[in-house]
């Protein structure tokens, strides 16, 4: 798998560089975000893994360009990189398309199995090839192509993002809190919560009117059922 790092610290690509190799990993370099978008539209790239704050474009503006689809594929896992701590901080990450982030300082071992845990979900869609047409409502999740259709209209969702509306289609009515998520979706036994939170924030909006999520306050969230709208 080939996974680009973009960071104006050379000392964190070469440990990230190293341990990701040690992996079995290609791994593509940039200092900055303008070289990372060059190497973007020149390879094939499973995976990137960003630092927010960097000469050129930075992490937030690259995640954004790769979510518009025009040159990259919008699914591509995204990982950021952030010395910044506070909550605010790190939604604002994910609510730029991330798929996940990690604060600086940071081990190198967990950006690698972070890498690893996202790769394998994303290696996980050719099993789901021939899987039928998933419907509710005006809602329709193919799952051979990854795509999803609402009120007729194509939506654009992360890979993140798809695995949750697919997950919630195929868990009705039942309640999971946003370990369970974090567990069951992400594949992850550690991780902040307010991950779970900004991508059924980000679904929702997506979706608009046809989404049917749920909260169930102090519990989780639900497809269908009875709770509350946020």
């Amino acid at each position: 798998m080939t996974v680009l790092i973009a960071d104006d610290d050379p000392i964190v690509l070469d440990i990230a560089r190293r341990y990701l190799e040690r992996d079995g990993h290609t791994v593509l370099a940039a200092p900055d975000g303008n070289r990372a978008w060059d190497l973007l539209r020149n390879n094939e790239v499973e995976l990137v893994v960003a630092d927010i704050m960097m000469p050129g474009r930075d992490g937030l503006s690259l995640c954004r360009d790769i979510r518009t689809g025009a040159v990259v594929d919008a699914a591509t896992p995204i990982i950021l990189l952030t010395a910044l701590g506070e909550e605010e901080d790190r939604v604002v990450g994910l609510e730029s398309g991330a798929d996940d982030y990690i604060v600086k300082p940071f081990s190198p071992r967990e950006l690698a199995l972070r890498v690893a845990a996202l790769l394998r979900r994303a290696q996980a869609a050719p099993i789901t090839r021939t899987a039928a047409v998933i419907r509710d409502g005006d809602i329709e999740l193919h799952p051979g192509a990854r795509t999803v259709v609402a009120g007729g209209k194509p939506i654009n969702l992360t890979g993140r993002e798809f695995d949750l509306l697919h997950f919630f289609l195929t868990h009705q009515g039942v309640v999971f809190s946003r370990q369970d998520l974090l567990e069951q979706v992400w594949n992850w036994d550690f991780g902040d919560y307010s991950t779970v939170t900004v991508h059924v924030k980000r679904l929702r909006a997506k979706l608009a009117e046809h989404h049917r999520v749920r909260t169930v306050w102090g519990h989780g969230y639900s497809w269908g059922g009875s709770g509350e709208e946020e």
